[in-house]
């Protein structure tokens, strides 16, 4: 999962970039605000891998900042600019930024400038997933994972062999790191659409290889109807 720092003191211009960058791929957000030490500290402290920042800020001396990131930061971010003065896109080239955004933002230009992000630097697949258990590590292949279950503040992994494995982490963390090929339906479920076998909108039921019944509910309606869409692209559909 790609992991995004926004420094800007402006709520609608975050809440703008979260909206496309979730609709695009797997993102995760944290918002500063404009404040050099704090965000100095969180870049080195998280790592992240894009840093969008507001580069008029007062409060931010940009040669400084920079020259600290590059002296204690072993993997830099990529550097996205934000500014509402079309001139200030000459700063954020001098300070080698990857990209520049003018506001207010509109969606096509939040869209193509994480597109061109995504075009340079292209996600890998993750293949496998790691359970640590103290000194203990389990490794699962992706695509072997019919589904999840929520069982208290665990989880329990479901997978095409018909093992059952336990993880000592709730639901919700899965759901932030696994890939877009799993989705929730329901607050104790999250599946792999690969092994869907078929979807029971009256009966709010998906079945997973022809075997699994997994509930759906009104909550996740958008998710299974994401689901359905998808596999139905490359179907040849038959009507009764």
């Amino acid at each position: 999962m790609i992991h995004c720092l926004i420094v800007e003191d402006d709520k609608n211009t975050v809440e703008s970039i979260k909206a496309v960058g979730h609709d695009i791929f797997k993102i995760s957000f944290e918002n500063l605000n404009e404040d050099q030490d704090n965000a100095l500290n969180t870049i080195l402290k998280n790592k992240p891998d894009i840093v969008i920042i507001n580069i008029e800020s007062p409060k931010i001396n940009f040669i400084e900042f920079l020259f600290e990131i590059n002296q204690f930061s072993e993997n830099k971010p990529i550097f996205i600019a934000l500014s509402n003065s079309k001139h200030k896109a000459y700063d954020s080239y001098k300070y080698d930024f990857s990209d520049f955004l003018l506001k207010p933002l509109s969606e096509l230009s939040i869209r193509k400038c994480f597109l061109k992000y995504q075009k340079k630097y292209p996600t890998r697949d993750i293949e496998t997933i790691c359970l640590k258990s103290y000194k203990d590590y389990q490794y699962l292949n992706i695509d072997d994972i019919l589904y999840l279950r929520a069982d208290n503040n665990t989880t329990d992994f479901y997978m095409a062999d018909g093992r059952v494995i336990g993880a000592y982490k709730t639901l919700k963390v899965f759901e932030n790191l696994l890939p877009k090929t799993f989705l929730r339906i329901h607050k104790s479920f999250i599946i792999n659409k690969n092994h869907i076998t078929r979807i029971h909108y009256g009966k709010s039921m998906c079945i997973i290889n022809n075997e699994h019944r997994i509930p759906f509910t009104k909550t996740f309606i958008s998710n299974i109807n994401l689901i359905n869409t998808s596999l139905s692209k490359n179907t040849l559909i038959t009507l009764n």
